[in-house]
């Protein structure tokens, strides 16, 4: 993440990955992006409905979530500092991914059902119109709109972070994991947020097709990883605080 350039709020588009790169003759093309991330969300829809089928089945998939999500984090942190592994640790962290998602999307279903298609649908349509309204430009990604995003975004992720860590001395943040109204709010703020992000992940993406070298598609590809997981997982918490409280 790049806070000086402002250049997208995702870490996975940071001016840091693209500088390294070595020259290559083949570049960075939109259809080896797509094809990539369609594999991606492929592996993470096979892990998720494996561990969907095992909780249904009476398994207790607490471990499978909650280790899915540790080896998620601890994978991004190696292709942040290590960029030239993407190619191998993407597939990895997509499979950790999704035991992530599988566990807390058959948690939901399980409270309300349905609500997890409900909020995969939701996540589509929002990047359909996301994509939409960045090719013809009805918003422009300017430098400005940049950083309000990414401030946002830090800012979010620094919550959630304090949050995560207050909840190991069983302090909760009311706010965050609340259904009072402000706890709603903020969900749909970071909501919006994780939409936009996408905005600014099309901007890059679209100024480095046929520059960045051909591997930094699978850096691309996990750009978009995380923004759609993270966009699913504020979706999916929004609408289950919102079928609690009425």
């Amino acid at each position: 993440m790049s806070l000086l350039n402002l250049r997208t709020s995702n870490p996975a588009f940071a001016s840091y990955f693209w500088n390294k790169s070595k020259n290559s003759s083949a570049k960075m093309s939109l259809s080896g992006i797509i094809l990539k991330s369609v594999i991606m969300l492929c592996l993470v829809a096979t892990t998720a409905l494996y561990t969907w089928q095992l909780f249904f089945n009476g398994t207790n998939i607490k471990w499978y979530t909650t280790i899915g999500m540790f080896v998620a984090i601890v994978v991004s942190l190696f292709i942040s500092f290590k960029h030239n592994l993407a190619k191998y640790l993407l597939p990895v962290y997509a499979l950790a991914k999704g035991f992530f998602l599988g566990g807390i999307s058959a948690y939901a279903h399980k409270r309300f059902p349905g609500l997890p298609i409900q909020a995969i649908g939701i996540t589509l349509l929002t990047f359909l119109v996301m994509l939409f309204l960045f090719q013809t430009k009805i918003i422009k990604v300017t430098k400005q709109f940049k950083a309000v995003i990414i401030t946002a975004s830090v800012t979010i992720f620094t919550i959630y972070i304090i949050s995560w860590v207050l909840s190991f001395f069983g302090i909760k943040v009311p706010f965050i994991w609340g259904t009072s109204w402000i706890a709603i709010g903020f969900n749909v703020v970071a909501a919006i947020i994780a939409s936009l992000s996408l905005l600014l992940d099309f901007d890059y993406i679209d100024r480095q097709v046929g520059k960045a070298p051909k591997e930094k598609e699978w850096l691309a590809t996990w750009g978009f990883l995380i923004t759609l997981i993270w966009l699913y997982v504020e979706v999916l918490r929004l609408l289950k605080k919102l079928a609690i409280r009425f």
